[in-house]
């Protein structure tokens, strides 16, 4: 009986001798001195370990992440590093924010510095310790001033109230900032030692309940004394980093130290010289910086200015790092406001540094033929006079007049030509509606200012009536959104024009999945000023791998330079004057052109507004920030996505917009500012793809009932309302609410009844659909200028409520 498994030979089988075949076999025995050839192992060698290689390998996977691990934790904050940026985020307007610095300055043997920038920083030196501090503190009720800081902050310190926690602005702040990227944190809780003690116990074990679901595992450090204080330095400097990846891939700097210098042509631009710690990667001279909420700028030079902030002060920390790197001169260069040990590290190469190119030029003239030649002018001619044509005109008409007269038989052959001239022929019934509405709101406005009236002292009737117009557009909404839901893309076929010529621009497709749509075809002309990527994913890779493998010239992580940030407008400099913070990136490759962003985005639970498409929104990209109106589409894996006329509260969406192009991964939030300047967080998710060719299909259903139902056929009435419009959609198919398909056989009289035959019988309570087709491109409203929020309304406390236990 035959085994049931075959005996596989293992790497050592046994090998036998080869034949000594031929004549020489024994010389080339002799001259090879008894070596044998080497035998090559087999990958599958390589993977199929023992228990013993497999453990040890393991081990030494183990070590080696946790000697990057503590490696990391030494550098940050040393001598080598730069130092701990801890931002305070206020989550109370009850939290005690002087108090608790005061705490933390109060070390022993420790030297404080204060910052020029930020109101309220300081710097911690603990040389015993051989650790140094940066202390920001973020304004309360600035978002963009919180989420600006967090992009680049090491830990984040939450300084909670005692009894309430946080409240509705400390909520909607903790929402962005998880939606953003949440870095390393640590939950402080100053004061409460005016409770009882038993009260002080129960408020502390409330607290510690409220908190296990936006903290899990966190632990709360109170922070009364400086022993307190001590601990939770302690905890900061030695918890584990979280990784940001949209930062760890990019040079960023947060600027303790600014000047501006006014070009001599104008002075609202000029030169702006930051000064700050390197972190995340090496900065190149030759490469773009992006100031957060300002826009992209190029550097002319980079300097070493002493260590404001060393722990060694008779060292010199620029001067000694400078010596890797060729100093230069900078005598000649006219700064005489610079200080005389400032070293010039590198100067900006006009060849090799990036350009600020954000769009390409389209010209007008390509794909059009070039020059004629003579040959193809000669034919030109021959065939005008083989075209010439004899027409009576009036007596005294000239050449040129006579030929513009035409026959009866050529009117109307021009009349093609008309259709892309009405850019928003393509909108639906709804959108109409709206702008009709609007349109007559504003006539009566306009009626209602020229008129003389009398006005009363009292005008609050009026403000309320103001509130109640915003709450009846805001009802409006509400009911095109509803609509929209029970009957998705349904509109109405308008009767005051043919159906053939209201939707000329959509298409009917057999299927939605499986039929083919070209994607480079009747693209817009803003396709002509992005730039696209042949293999986005590719260039990705490639890109990141070169960062981690290859090393770049230019100042390293942890030194203090100052970068020559060259026109830059006077408006950056006033804002950090007014103690708001300057963050700047270093742009990747190609990461200052244009092109078509595609996000992945969920609803925000605490947003049920209705978020209709084309709307402008604000969005807060990895490292930017700027105003669009995007496109909603589903998230789907076939190659046509159906475009959503409203956010979805119960689904992912993949969110179109033209913006600059930005490497993932990076994280997205979409605000929507309100009439008072408010802005509400209505979605977030992050970066899905750079894709031009994504194509996004909008949909329109017309809607037709049975009026005579027979086995197979019926007469479909309402869906159309003359006989050519019929004519011209009997190829598309249709189908019905109920599930059935069919198509239009013939026409029957002259006001759009029509016969259609279906492969079922219908049901006299069913509808007939027809769904057309069309793609939908995004608008160029790209805007890189976001308007400051007005401060989150504060209530009490934004924690949930717990029943309490009767004793």
């Amino acid at each position: 009986m035959a085994a049931v498994g075959a005996h596989r030979p293992g790497p050592l089988k046994q090998q036998n001798k080869a034949h000594k075949g031929g004549k020489h076999s024994g010389s080339s025995q002799r001259r090879a001195g008894g070596r044998v050839p080497v035998k090559a192992q087999p990958r599958r060698r390589l993977r199929d370990l023992n228990r013993v290689d497999r453990r040890h390998q393991a081990l030494q996977l183990r070590r080696q992440r946790k000697e990057a691990v503590l490696a990391e934790k030494r550098s940050l904050g040393s001598r080598d590093g730069p130092p701990h940026l801890v931002v305070v985020v206020l989550l109370h307007s009850r939290a005690a924010a002087h108090d608790s610095l005061r705490l933390l300055q109060s070390q022993d043997s420790a030297i404080v510095r204060a910052d020029e920038g930020t109101a309220g920083g300081f710097a911690l030196l603990c040389p015993r310790l051989k650790q140094r501090w940066r202390f920001v503190t973020a304004q309360a009720g600035d978002l963009h001033a919180v989420l600006d800081l967090a992009k680049v902050a090491d830990s984040l310190l939450f300084i909670l109230d005692p009894v309430d926690g946080w409240d509705s602005a400390g909520e909607h702040c903790l929402s962005c900032l998880f939606a953003q990227g949440l870095p390393s944190y640590a939950l402080a809780v100053p004061g409460g030692t005016d409770l009882p003690p038993k009260k002080r116990i129960d408020a502390r074990k409330k607290l510690s309940k409220s908190i296990e679901k936006r903290f899990p595992e966190a632990k709360l450090f109170p922070l009364n004394t400086e022993q307190e204080s001590s601990l939770l330095l302690r905890h900061l400097s030695s918890q584990k980093q979280r990784h940001l990846a949209f930062r760890d891939h990019r040079a960023h700097l947060l600027a303790r130290a600014a000047e501006f210098v006014p070009s001599q042509d104008s002075d609202l631009v000029g030169t702006l010289k930051v000064s700050g710690f390197v972190r995340g990667q090496t900065l190149s001279v030759n490469s773009l910086v992006h100031i957060v909420g300002h826009g992209d700028f190029q550097v002319s030079q980079v300097d070493a200015p002493p260590d404001p902030l060393s722990l060694n002060p008779r060292v010199v920390k620029g001067q000694k790092r400078s010596q890797d790197m060729e100093v230069q001169d900078n005598s000649g260069n006219g700064a005489d406001e610079m200080e005389e040990d400032v070293k010039v590290l590198m100067k900006a190469d006009p060849s090799k540094q990036e350009s600020l190119q954000s769009e390409v030029v389209p010209d007008p003239m390509e794909g059009e033929q070039t020059w004629p030649t003579e040959e193809e002018l000669q034919e030109a001619e021959d065939s005008l006079k083989a075209n010439r044509r004899v027409v009576k005109v009036p007596k005294g008409t000239s050449k040129y007049q006579a030929a513009w007269i035409v026959d009866d038989g050529e009117e109307g052959s021009e009349q093609d030509d008309d259709d892309d001239e009405d850019d928003d022929m393509d909108d639906d019934l709804m959108e109409e509606a709206v702008s009709q509405e609007g349109e007559s709101s504003e006539e009566e406005a306009g009626e209602e200012e020229s008129e003389t009236m009398t006005v009363s002292e009292c005008l609050r009737d009026d403000q309320y009536d103001e509130k109640m117009e915003e709450d009846e557009q805001m009802l409006e909404r509400y009911k095109q959104e509803r609509m929209d839901e029970m009957f998705p893309d349904e509109v109405d076929t308008p009767r005051d024009v043919p159906a053939r010529v209201r939707f000329q621009k959509y298409r009917g497709l057999k299927s939605f999945r499986t039929s083919p749509w070209d994607p480079k075809e009747n693209l817009p002309r803003d396709y002509a000023r992005i730039f696209q990527f042949q293999d986005f994913s590719r260039t990705r890779k490639n890109l990141f791998r070169q960062i981690e493998k290859e090393e770049t010239e230019g100042a390293l992580v942890g030194w203090y330079v100052t970068l020559h940030v060259c026109n830059v407008p006077v408006s950056v400099m006033e804002s950090f004057k007014e103690g708001k913070p300057l963050v700047l990136f270093s742009l990747l490759p190609h990461e200052q052109k244009m092109s078509v962003l595609n996000f992945l985005v969920r609803r925000h639970p605490g947003n049920s507004e209705p978020v209709r498409a084309k709307e402008e929104l604000i969005f807060h990209c990895g490292f930017r920030r700027f105003r669009a109106s995007p496109l909603f589409s589903q998230h789907t894996s076939a190659d046509k996505h159906k475009l959503e006329r409203f956010l979805r509260p119960d689904a992912a969406l993949v969110v179109t917009v033209y913006a600059p192009i930005t490497f993932p991964p990076a994280s997205v939030l979409l605000f929507k500012q309100r009439t008072n300047g408010m802005h509400d967080l209505i979605a977030t998710g992050s970066l899905l793809s750079v894709d031009p060719d994504r194509i996004v299909i909008k949909r329109l259903v017309l809607s037709g009932h049975p009026f005579k139902i027979f086995t197979k056929t019926a007469v479909v009435r309402y869906m159309f309302f003359n006989r050519e419009d019929v004519m011209w959609f009997k190829p598309v198919e249709l189908r019905t609410k109920w599930g059935r398909r069919g198509h239009i056989k013939e026409p029957l009289g002259t006001h759009g009844h029509m016969k259609c035959h279906f492969d079922g019988q219908l049901k006299s309570q069913d509808t007939v659909l027809l769904n057309l087709y069309k793609r939908v491109f995004p608008k160029w409203t790209y805007d890189p200028h976001v308007p400051e929020p007005v401060p989150w309304v504060r209530s009490e406390s934004a924690l949930p409520e717990r029943e309490v236990e009767m004793e």
